[in-house]
């Protein structure tokens, strides 16, 4: 039975990409096995491996001078990972904070070296974006991280264009894929799979490769970007799976039309729900500022807990599914991620206009 799946991650796949995964799932390309059981140093991995790696950097309209590396741990991993590669001895790289990702991401980093927060959103609870031009900048930093959408908060970078720096890094792990921009801008952008491009177990890593050539030499090999690099993501096992469904979605999204059809699409989708919040006259309140509001994860509350609980409930029912918000700050959040349907937000705003008639 089909259900709206609002999840925040893992969260929906594309329905034709499941399908064919289903009817290759025993027999991949007649070789009498799942692609499960199949070496990943087969020609058939290997080619799945390049290509997913190809499509990639052709959506984001990258060239040679760009690796995407396949990775695990997800961006958890890499919040440790991009200063153990990054910031030398002495060094301080510079963040900005919008969210409990970027919070971690900071903590991560000051295990490893020298962090500066250059800006935050903590002052307005990170209901809105801190302004780019009051950035307080390291001289000079070894990075300049963001994070371009907070699932928790709600609160996505409208544009990415206004980001001018020459070691620019950020986690996309919830937007990736999701809207066009200027990847070429980016040193490093890394995206755990399992919210917008694919399932959970395996992390995009898109790194510029002069900056790959630059990296710390004296890490573990399995930390370090160089060596994934140079062994096309193939040093250890990979997740084999999982980049053989990220290909799936890849070749999906640019079946749709690529990004500029998803963001097309996205922003359709996000419109039908904060319509519905908008005009509830104040049943439903968003958390993030106009200016600052996500179209992959929107975040609102109702006028109690009761209600909000009241409503998870009845959503269930309607079979409107991971409506609950991150149990850090509750409320209500439903993810709309590239695969999620049109039909899906439709059918929330009007769940959302017939709740608040019957409970405002």
């Amino acid at each position: 039975m089909a259900v709206h799946n609002f999840n925040a991650g893992p969260a929906v796949l594309p329905h034709a990409v499941l399908e064919r995964a289903q009817a290759e799932l025993l027999d991949y390309q007649g070789r009498g096995m799942s692609i499960m059981e199949l070496s990943h140093r087969s020609a058939e991995y290997e080619a799945i491996n390049a290509s997913a790696e190809a499509r990639f950097k052709a959506l984001l309209g990258l060239g040679d001078d760009y690796r995407v590396l396949f990775m695990q741990g997800g961006a958890s991993a890499q919040f440790a990972l991009v200063p153990l590669n990054l910031l030398g001895p002495g060094a301080v790289a510079d963040y900005i904070v919008t969210g409990v990702w970027g919070e971690k991401a900071v903590e991560e980093a000051r295990r490893v070296g020298q962090a500066h927060v250059a800006a935050s959103g903590a002052a307005s609870g990170f209901r809105a974006l801190p302004a780019l031009d009051a950035l307080r900048r390291s001289e000079p930093a070894a990075y300049l991280h963001l994070t371009s959408n907070e699932t928790i908060q709600g609160v996505q970078w409208a544009s990415l264009a206004e980001f001018h720096d020459a070691t620019l890094v950020a986690d996309m792990s919830s937007d990736i894929l999701s809207r066009p921009f200027d990847a070429t801008r980016f040193a490093l952008i890394y995206a755990g799979a399992q919210k917008n491009i694919g399932p959970a177990g395996v992390t995009a890593v898109i790194v510029r490769q002069s900056l790959i050539e630059r990296g710390r030499a004296d890490l573990p090999a399995i930390f370090s970007y160089s060596t994934y690099a140079k062994n096309s993501s193939l040093y250890n096992t990979p997740p084999v799976f999982a980049v053989y469904m990220l290909e799936l979605v890849l070749r999906w999204i640019e079946d749709q039309g690529g990004l500029p059809a998803m963001a097309e699409r996205n922003a359709r989708k996000a419109g039908r729900v904060y319509a519905a919040i908008d005009s509830s006259g104040g049943f439903y309140r968003g958390h993030a500022e106009r200016a600052s509001r996500s179209q992959m994860n929107i975040t609102f509350g109702l006028p109690d807990e009761e209600l909000e609980r009241q409503f998870v409930h009845k959503a269930q029912a309607a079979e409107l599914i991971g409506l609950a918000g991150h149990r850090s700050v509750g409320g209500i959040r439903a993810s709309c991620y590239n695969a999620l349907e049109d039909a899906s937000c439709i059918a929330l705003a009007a769940f959302m206009d017939e709740f608040a008639r019957a409970n405002g």
